[in-house]
């Protein structure tokens, strides 16, 4: 590890071990180009990178999913039609994929060999500072949008890879009141649009202007790196710097996001969302009470919230849950704590209810808050709560995904907001303590 403080292409800001998942943690800085870099260092043999970059959308065009297919269609040293179809099919990789959310992107790679490992991160990196996407338009065009017409008397249509999949996830009626509620929560930010696309308005979307985003948020002065396992790192760092980092000057790119202004009463919005020919409109309303929850750069709330949310709405006999089901207010109640965005929120839903159960829906669910203010929360749904979390912490189980590349993810929950906390929520044993002792107080 030493090695990492003698990198002169790299400023380290933080170092320090992270006892609770048993790494070294470095935070570093590229100095020429103030790209980010958070190293997790360890025994683990399932080695984790990624780089991601912030890029809040301005639309519902989908420009941030349309890049994340196109850079992955060929780049500079890999001029082939499609090297992600390759890497599946011949790496030995344990998780390789690309993801787009409401305020990033990113290019997660994992593997336990070193050099298949070293393989997928010259793909990637490759991949996303040089894709082929400036030299061949068709590549926007089939993966973001096109006319098609397959003879000269058949009707104009529109086709593409994300268009196509977005007209999917527009037709699910989960998908649909899950986007809508954030939508309309957070209508003057970037969780305002529809990062993935609307179906309706990636046919605006050009050339020119797919390019441009690309040029402006992917780039090193926008980036977050991340190296996580047992490796050579400043073998690593070095490689990365000499290859692309050090080949760009440093951009003062206007990234960051935004807060929504609170509104000054509750907002009632109504949509409407398909159903089958001849399906019964009766029992088919889907009643969503949502309220935002701070920021996710308040590590206490972004935990107590997630046992508070088990406690009184998720759990079989959760107060709020119970009181729905007892007036016949949907056959089915849950609820959503997201903190993966910069205000996190808390949603209650009950699908299969009716448009004229939402008045007695509010009441329900506001007297039952005002009786558990009252009256005090359940200590063993708490406890309960808790207790499940913080097995889940420590046991690390997150099935087939590579608990680095989990790491990884849940880092992104607050650094991406704020440079200097990447690793606090990861870092949580003595926090489940704190609460544990405040379950038998009123907090």
């Amino acid at each position: 590890m030493k090695k990492i403080e003698e990198l002169t292409a790299y400023e380290v800001l933080e170092k320090r071990e992270i006892s609770d998942i048993g790494s070294m943690s470095y935070l570093l800085r590229h100095k020429k180009t103030g790209a980010r870099i958070a190293l997790l260092s360890n025994d683990d043999e399932n080695k984790v990178f990624y780089i991601g970059f912030r890029t809040p959308p301005a639309d519902s065009t989908g420009v941030p999913h349309i890049i994340e297919h196109t850079v992955l269609c060929g780049s500079k040293d890999f001029p082939v039609k499609d090297p992600f179809v390759e890497l599946v099919k011949g790496s030995l990789n344990t998780f390789l994929n690309a993801m787009t959310y409401s305020d990033k992107t990113l290019y997660p790679v994992a593997s336990c060999n070193d050099k298949d490992f070293q393989n997928l991160m010259h793909v990637y990196l490759d991949a996303v500072f040089y894709p082929n996407i400036y030299k061949e338009e068709k590549i926007f065009r089939q993966e973001g949008w096109h006319y098609e017409m397959e003879d000269a008397d058949a009707p104009l249509t529109i086709n593409g890879v994300v268009y196509n999949e977005m007209k999917g996830a527009f037709s699910a009626p989960d998908e649909i009141n899950d986007r809508e509620v954030v939508n309309s929560l957070f209508p003057d930010t970037a969780y305002g649009v529809e990062s993935g696309g609307d179906p309706d308005v990636i046919p605006t979307l050009t050339y020119e202007q797919f390019l441009a985003f690309h040029a402006k948020y992917y780039h090193p002065s926008n980036s977050y790196i991340y190296l996580y396992g047992n490796m050579d790192m400043a073998e690593k760092l070095a490689w990365m710097d000499e290859k692309y980092l050090s080949h760009f000057d440093s951009l003062d790119i206007a990234s960051a996001l935004t807060l929504q202004k609170p509104f000054e009463r509750p907002v009632l919005v109504k949509k409407e969302y398909p159903v089958m020919e001849g399906e019964s409109l009766e029992n088919n309303t889907y009643l969503s009470y949502n309220m935002v929850v701070g920021t996710s750069l308040d590590k206490e709330l972004y935990f107590a919230m997630q046992i508070l949310e088990y406690a009184i709405c998720s759990a079989s006999a959760a107060p709020i849950k119970l009181a729905l089901i007892h007036k016949n207010i949907g056959t089915e109640v849950y609820s959503v704590y997201d903190n993966g965005i910069y205000q996190p929120y808390f949603s209650i839903v009950a699908k299969n209810a009716n448009d004229e159960q939402k008045d007695a829906f509010v009441d329900t669910i506001e007297n039952e808050l005002k009786r558990l203010v009252r009256e005090g929360i359940d200590k063993k749904s708490l406890l309960a709560g808790l207790n499940y979390y913080e097995f889940r912490y420590r046991e690390a189980d997150f099935g087939s995904y590579p608990k680095g590349l989990m790491y990884g993810l849940q880092m992104l929950d607050s650094w991406l907001y704020n440079d200097n906390m990447p690793f606090d929520m990861i870092e949580a044993i003595d926090l489940f303590q704190t609460l544990k002792e405040r379950i038998d107080t009123d907090y």
